[in-house]
């Protein structure tokens, strides 16, 4: 298995770094990626979902210290939450820097996970690039669970589906998602 992971992840790293898309297993959901950084790449990924570019998306990372690549300053509060939390945590961080502006919300903000997920991690050590993470649907329309969910007219899109988790039954559920202010106030914005 190891194997197939470090194969699908090299292949992938490549289509990454030449501004594909990906259709890709997470930690929490099946998701439609790309290079968080490239601009055009992203606009793809929003033309694919049918999705309004002026909402913002969900950057993996691959570790903590990515997180200072991307956002200007952690706010203290945040060490809990991503040392201690059990389920999958996005965190919307302020002050967004070196991404798409396509990802960074109005306010300047962006939401970041660092997925528990060894094929995501190993493409993006290998890529060297954050991932837009984005559930496999169109927008508006409920999130695949599984892969088998997925519509046609979104896996016909992607530039290359990974052959991993294909077969799961498992059904897979969206991150908690948390803002943290750099004064420490949070609010959950879906538990």
């Amino acid at each position: 298995m190891k194997q197939l992971i470090e194969q699908e992840a090299q292949h992938c790293a490549e289509i990454i770094k030449q501004g594909g898309i990906i259709l890709y297993p997470t930690d929490t959901i099946w998701g439609l990626g790309c290079d968080a950084t490239n601009t055009q790449a992203v606009k793809r990924i929003c033309q694919i979902k049918q999705r309004d570019e002026n909402k913002s998306l969900i950057v993996l990372v691959e570790s903590e210290n990515k997180l200072l690549k991307y956002v200007k300053q952690i706010p203290e509060m945040a060490w809990p939450f991503l040392e201690f939390s059990v389920r999958p945590i996005t965190i919307i961080y302020p002050g967004a820097m070196n991404l798409s502006a396509l990802v960074i919300s109005k306010d300047g903000s962006v939401g970041i996970r660092i997925p528990r997920h060894e094929f995501c991690n190993r493409l993006m050590v290998l890529s060297g690039r954050p991932l837009v993470s984005t559930s496999a649907n169109i927008s508006g329309h409920p999130a695949p669970v599984c892969f088998d969910e997925i519509p046609e007219s979104i896996k016909s899109k992607a530039d290359y589906i990974v052959n991993l988790e294909n077969e799961k039954k498992k059904k897979g559920i969206p991150s908690v998602i948390l803002k943290i202010e750099l004064n420490g106030t949070f609010r959950f914005l879906r538990k």
